[in-house]
């Protein structure tokens, strides 16, 4: 964890605003946040004019700190100069324990996981087969399985039908191919092949190849007609984006690199983007939208780029 400290109340005015600026800088830097907590940076900042100016001093404080942090090795040697205290220290664990773990504290107990940017196959049973993408927690659940987080996809050719609990929902299928999506409260299911039956909200909905199925916190949606191949692109170490803004595209990057790129610039989370990035481009993937969309790049510690 980088653990970094700011002037003194005689260099620069104390005020809560500016203890919670310090706060998000920390988790940021922590290597534990989640795209939900650039989220809720994303509307800290936008609650006044008075929220947005205290990031921006704090990072600009951080700003001032950087070649000193680079030059010390050992947080010893910079003594009162540039380290908090403890209880920054003791808060900065905290939300290590409280965010650093991908569908939640369930996820502790997951039967397979893979990390970020992490891929892999599991063998579930004869004629079962699972292919996890990054940040995917799963566990066995009888004779079917739940995905806790991430996504996950699934070919089953077997007599009795495979059951695949994600969120609110059932996903059941004997003979198909289909992905499943659990992230941000939301699931995504498609049929890649076959057919299969998504049981939700008291509903059955029965799914072929080519269609999708949402549900979560905003209900549940109407069957849609998708491109399958974009889709599973993550098979083929592809992600595809069309017509998605460039929020969503932040979001799901985040998933698979090291870090996070959070985005401050709300106009700028609107743009339209038609892009298709291999994973083999993310580390330097904020370098393309700083060039694509004129975004000013702020870099901190462990990966983590500030767009704005």
């Amino acid at each position: 964890m980088n653990i970094f400290s700011f002037p003194t109340a005689r260099q620069t005015a104390a005020s809560p605003l500016h203890d919670e600026a310090r706060d998000w800088l920390v988790l940021l830097t922590s290597g534990r946040a989640t795209v939900a907590d650039a989220k809720a940076l994303h509307a800290w900042r936008a609650q006044s004019p008075e929220h947005a100016q205290a990031f921006e001093q704090a990072k600009a404080l951080w700003q001032q700190l950087a070649p000193a942090l680079q030059q010390e090795s050992q947080p010893r040697n910079f003594g009162r100069r540039a380290f908090l205290g403890g209880a920054i220290a003791a808060s900065a664990a905290v939300v290590m324990v409280s965010v650093g773990v991908p569908g939640g504290f369930a996820g502790l107990s997951a039967d397979y996981r893979t990390e970020v940017g992490e891929q892999r196959q599991v063998l579930l049973s004869e004629g079962v087969s699972l292919e996890l993408n990054t940040q995917t927690r799963i566990s066995r659940v009888g004779q079917g399985i739940e995905l806790l987080e991430g996504e996950v996809e699934v070919l089953a050719h077997v007599a009795q039908p495979l059951k695949v609990q994600a969120g609110e929902g059932w996903v059941s299928a004997a003979q198909a191919r289909f992905n499943v999506r659990n992230t941000d409260r939301s699931v995504c299911v498609t049929c890649i092949e076959g057919s299969l039956s998504v049981d939700v909200a008291g509903r059955s909905v029965r799914l072929e190849s080519g269609r999708q199925l949402t549900y979560g916190a905003a209900g549940v949606s109407e069957v849609a007609v998708v491109d399958t191949q974009a889709v599973v692109a993550w098979r083929e170490q592809i992600l595809v984006f069309n017509n998605a803004t460039l929020a969503t595209v932040v979001d799901e990057i985040n998933r698979y690199r090291p870090g996070m790129l959070v985005l401050l610039n709300k106009e700028l989370g609107q743009r339209r983007v038609q892009a298709r990035f291999s994973l083999q481009q993310l580390a330097g993937v904020a370098l393309l939208i700083r060039d694509a969309y004129g975004a000013k790049c702020t870099e901190l510690p462990g990966g983590v780029v500030l767009l704005s």
